[in-house]
């Protein structure tokens, strides 16, 4: 999520705060109707990072291709539901932001990156400080 820091914040935020009309329900007839089929997630694997819990989430290749999809809420919503249901103790609200933050940008700044890294223990922050931090608040991404 390096290239997001070097992106102007406005257009970031811009990005990822679209007009209201744009967080409703997919269109029917819009690209989300075409979207790939889940699941969006292959698996979920808890690991450590610098002794403190991560999970990495490895989306399925239909689930990188639906997240390219501008404003499909619906499916950032089924794959979300998806880590869940593999991670049931991922239910937090910081890690939804991160989760959504990644959904909507991992494959933009990092295509095909293996994982996307959640972390309990980063703080909650607003959509703007989110997409500023690269999905990563409170400290620095992981690296590989």
């Amino acid at each position: 999520m390096k290239i997001l820091l070097t992106a102007p914040v406005a257009v970031l935020v811009a990005l990822a705060c679209p007009a209201p009309h744009a967080l409703a329900a997919p269109d029917p007839g819009g690209d989300a109707a075409n979207s790939p089929a889940p699941p969006y997630i292959d698996h979920t694997r808890w690991a450590q990072w610098q002794g403190r819990p991560s999970l990495r989430v490895f989306p399925s290749p239909a689930g990188r291709t639906a997240s390219r999809i501008p404003a499909a809420t619906a499916l950032a919503d089924e794959a979300w539901a998806e880590v869940l249901a593999l991670s049931p103790d991922a239910d937090t609200a910081g890690m939804r932001a991160q989760f959504l933050c990644h959904w909507q940008f991992a494959e933009l700044a990092q295509p095909g990156k293996i994982s996307w890294n959640l972390e309990p223990w980063r703080p909650v922050v607003d959509d703007t400080e989110m997409v500023a931090s690269g999905c990563n608040p409170g400290g620095p991404e992981e690296s590989f």
